[in-house]
Order: C-alpha cells, then structure tokens, then sequence
C-alpha cells in the first residue's frame, strides 16, 4: 500500500477519499484553491498545498501545479476524485511519467471510453446492444442529414468527449437539425476542447441505469450490481438508489456480464461504471462508461457492504481484487440525495454562508459532506453540498428512512434541493418505482 496520496480534488469526494486513507494507514495530501483554505479536506489532510486562484481553471485543472504539489510532498499516488482531470487521459500519462501512481485506470482506457463514438464501437464489438447511430463522430451538416434520415427521428445529438449534458441536443424534426447541430458542437468545443459530435436515436422516457464494476491489474473482474440514476434534471443525476425496482435477477445477470465484457475490451483497471439506457420493455443499450469514482457510489457500498474508495487504492497499488463475482451479495436497498446549493424553484445555484447546519442520522444514515456551520459555499464549483444516503431491509424501509432524514436535516443561510427531493419522496409514482429520465420533469409541472 502507498504510504502517502495526494487528492486532486475538492468537496465531499476529498473529505471521501481522505478517510478512507486514514483507515488504511496512508498519509494525505489535499490541494486547495484559495477560495477553499477553509475548506474541511484541507483541516483534515495531513499536509495541505495551495495550487492557484479560486477559478478551477487557474487551481484544480492546472496539471503542472498538481504534479508539482505531489512531487513536493513526496507522494506516491495521486487520486483524482470525480470531475476535474479524472477522466483526462493526459494527467494519467502525465502521472505514470513522473513515477507517480494514478488511482484509477490506464490513460489508454480512459482515453477509448472518453470518445463517445469510440466507445460504441466497443460495444458493438462484445455484442452489446447500441441504439442506431452514427459509428464515427458526423462531419459536417451533409452527413448528419444522410444519418438522420437512416435513424429516424427524434434523435439526439452527443458530443463526442462529452458527459454531465454538455454538447447534447434532442432533435425531432428535421428543419430542427442544422441549428441543433451547430449549437451542440460549439457547446462540445467550449467544454471539451473538441467539437465533434454523434448522432443516436432518441429514446423516449427511458430509466438510466448504470452497473459498477471493479477490475484489477490481472484482468480479474466483477460486476457490484446496479444504480438506478433516472431522477435527473437536464442529464443531472438528483437522486440514486440500488438495486434498481425495475431490474430482474436475469436483466441484473446480463446487463452486469456485458458491463463486464466492455469493461474488458478496454483494458480496464479499477473503479468504473458502464451506463445504460432501458426502454419500458425491459431491453437495455450502451450508453457510455464512466471511468472514474461516481458521485452516487455509495449506494453500491451500502447493499455491498464493500468500499469502493478502499478497493480503487488497493487496486492501484498492485493488489489483486480478492473478490470473485460468487463473493458479491446485494444486501437490502439504498437510496441517495444530492443535496445541492441551489435555488430549488429555479435550479439556480445559491452560494453563501452556511450558518447553521444539523445532519440527520440514526440507524440506517450516512452523510457524505464537506459542509460546516460557518462554513462559505464558494461561486466557482459545483453546488454539491451534501449526499445523504440511507440504507433499509426493503425499499420501502429505505424510502421511509430518508423521508425522516430529510425533515431531520436543517441548513440554514444557503438555499437548498431538500424541498425538491421531498416531493419526489413523496410522489406515488416514485413509491411504485415508477420512474425515468422524464419524471422529474413531469413533476415540476404540476405545480
């Protein structure tokens, strides 16, 4: 095992990370911008180093800085958290030439799955089932037509290097193509440094369903079962749960084991997640592969019992996985909210003071935050505040659980998502499980 990481990331995820390496023994580096030196990773970090300017553009992306800050303090492995430069294949080359250790997979994995297009051809090639699409990113308007008249539409238009909902734009008609196209590929250049997009036919009220995999640096693999991510807000995941009310114990077989086949054909090593789309058939498709931590992971902790964070690091280090696909076993269900800074009625981020704050708990309660009484939620970031995660004998249970830990929690000075999340908790078609990526949607216009 290293003896010391530093954390290329911010938020709950280093505060995350941090404690996870404490139990193992292994010291911490935390980097903070300046609009972060109050921040908890930094109080709770063994040693601590500013690397810029609140911008995340001048601080947590400067790869020169982060390299620099690891070099410095003498540490092994770098852990690239969610969000950042944890899906650039850069940084991971950049790290395995400096000698450091990269807490996650090889650059060259990261690299095919991060090309959407790429990524589908892969699939493809396991015999895993893709929507009708473009095979290579479209080249101009000309082709995107000649596509769009093979697929049909409504499609939807994907960047290439896309992910979070950037560089997408759904397509009905076709008088709508040419303008989508162009706005989705300068929104593709702007977020990514690359503008290329794809074509996909437009699946109509879908679930989102994703399948966590771990694999070591023998090729030994296994599937930890499924999140259920289809509450979400323009392609923003709000809440998690696992298993999936929708899965059956054959559909969970077959989508792990294809999960598992692409994860292989990449040369995968570590933590990822292989995301699916399912139609109200029941038939699931390949939508993309997350090669990094995922927000939502512990729900997969809660029903697994097993720690993600702990197995990316161990991994990382040359450990073998220890684990057979016999060894995984799903334990009760676990359901996740984002509790974001944000205006709820608007979904507009609310940065500020936090002047009071009271977590919930009890049996059944895990909290993953950075947040404190005093604490100032800063512009720059994502406006993740806290997830709070609970975990019951039946879905049911769990859903009851986070109702009572939600009318627990208080956070005072700062808006927050929590109203949002009770009325989805309290919606009779999220108690049936009735939902997709279109309920929340459905909703908010109910008001």
């Amino acid at each position: 095992m290293f003896s010391k990481v530093l954390i290329a990331n911010r938020g709950e995820i280093a505060v995350r990370i941090i404690r996870a390496c404490r139990e193992l023994g292994v010291r911490t580096v935390a980097v903070y911008s300046q609009a972060d030196a109050d921040a908890l990773h930094v109080e709770l970090a063994d040693e601590a180093i500013c690397i810029g300017p609140p911008p995340a553009a001048q601080s947590y992306l400067k790869l020169d800085r982060i390299i620099s800050a690891a070099e410095i303090t003498d540490a092994e492995a770098i852990h690239p958290g969610y969000g950042f430069l944890a899906e650039n294949p850069h940084f991971a080359e950049v790290c395995e030439q400096c000698g450091i250790a990269f807490i996650g997979p090889p650059a060259a994995s990261i690299r095919l799955m991060g090309d959407k297009a790429a990524a589908r051809r892969t699939a493809e090639a396991e015999g895993v089932p893709v929507l009708p699409g473009s095979s290579h990113p479209v080249l101009g308007l000309d082709e995107a037509q000649r596509v769009a008249r093979e697929i049909g539409f409504p499609l939807i238009i994907k960047a290439s290097a896309g992910g979070g909902g950037k560089g997408m734009r759904v397509v009905r008609a076709p008088d709508e193509l040419e303008s989508s196209l162009a706005t989705a590929a300068a929104e593709a250049a702007a977020a990514f440094g690359d503008a290329s997009v794809y074509l996909e036919r437009l699946l109509p009220d879908p679930r989102h369903v994703e399948i966590q995999v771990l694999m070591d640096g023998e090729g030994n693999g296994v599937h930890l079962g499924e999140r259920d991510c289809s509450i979400q807000r323009r392609h923003q995941k709000l809440l998690e749960e696992a298993p999936s009310p929708a899965l059956t114990e054959a559909k969970r077989r077959a989508m792990g084991q294809a999960a598992l086949r692409i994860a292989k054909a990449a040369g995968y090593r570590n933590a990822g997640t292989v995301e699916f789309l399912l139609d109200p058939r029941g038939d699931f498709y390949f939508m993309e592969m997350n090669t990094r931590i995922q927000v939502e992971h512990p729900v997969t902790e809660m029903v697994t019992g097993l720690d993600l964070v702990k197995a990316q690091l161990r991994i990382a280090a040359g450990e073998p996985l220890g684990l057979t696909q016999a060894d995984v076993r799903i334990s009760g269900h676990s359901v996740e909210c984002r509790i974001n800074a944000e205006d709820p009625e608007r979904f507009l981020p609310a940065p500020g003071l936090v002047a009071s704050l009271r977590l919930p708990g009890g049996p059944g309660v895990r909290v993953d935050t950075h947040a404190y009484a005093g604490y100032r939620v800063p512009p720059y970031y994502d406006s993740l505040l806290a997830k709070v995660v609970v975990h019951g004998r039946t879905r049911d249970e769990a859903v009851a659980c986070m109702r009572r830990a939600l009318g627990e929690m208080r956070v005072d000075g700062v808006k927050t998502t929590i109203p949002v999340h009770q009325r989805i908790l309290q919606h009779p078609d999220f108690f049936a499980g009735r939902t997709s990526t279109q309920f929340l949607a459905r909703l908010l216009a109910e008001r």
